[in-house]
């Protein structure tokens, strides 16, 4: 399997771009996020992407973070949404809103995506809203995971293998102590700030100490939505 390109963008469309590697070149499939974020042709690329594979067809699908990636995985685990369907969706909401969106409930914000009617919205949030928050406490460590890249152009034309970053995982020290640790670090990748962010999970917290990480975090994002 093909997980990650780099290379130069040869040229793009509106919903792919080719990418040479060393004379080799890779159609790879994008949301108009992704496909806003890359840079100009010519200029060097690098992409996580995701295979699908039909008994008449290969592509690939392409990513900007190691988190993107992750949320098409799971999109695509919903009936009803394939890769395209996946791509709209984190085209219109992007990695952190979808998973806002998902824990809130809010089935308004999926429907917004193209091509997504209100069954299928309502699908992807009662499948997902279990599955979401783990995705989204596993943010930083993909972040974490991707490490300090070294500049595309040097990659390109002398590669260098090294050796995989290794992260170490928190010793929790319970159940509720594991379930704050993990609301605290999904609500910080959505960009909340720690005072925040620590005050709403301490406020849900102590308004029912039996939430697990999931509820936690829906309650969180509920206290830290704008009021009015």
């Amino acid at each position: 399997m093909i997980g990650k390109i780099t290379g130069r963008i040869e040229y793009r469309t509106t919903d792919h771009v080719l990418i040479d590697v060393r004379g080799v070149g890779y159609i790879v499939y994008c949301s108009d996020r992704t496909l806003m974020e890359l840079p100009g042709n010519g200029e060097a690329a690098a992409l996580f992407t995701e295979m699908l594979v039909r008994e008449d067809n290969l592509q690939l699908f392409g990513f900007t973070t190691l988190l993107e990636k992750e949320w098409h995985r799971l999109l695509i685990s919903v009936q009803g949404i394939g890769a395209k369907a996946s791509l709209a969706i984190l085209g219109t909401l992007g990695p952190e809103g979808v998973g806002r969106a998902i824990a809130l409930g809010d089935i308004s914000a999926i429907k917004a995506a193209k091509g997504i009617g209100p069954k299928t919205a309502q699908r992807v949030v009662h499948e997902l809203k279990d599955k979401a928050p783990a995705v989204m406490a596993l943010g930083g460590s993909l972040a974490e995971a991707q490490g300090e890249a070294p500049a595309l152009a040097d990659v390109i034309e002398e590669p260098a293998v090294q050796p995989a970053p290794r992260s170490k995982a928190p010793a929790a020290s319970g159940q509720g102590a594991a379930a704050q640790a993990e609301a605290l670090s999904a609500l910080s990748n959505l960009g909340y700030g720690p005072g925040d962010a620590a005050a709403a999970v301490a406020e849900a917290s102590g308004a029912d100490p039996e939430l697990n990480t999931a509820g936690l975090i829906r309650a969180a994002l509920q206290l830290l939505a704008p009021k009015g």
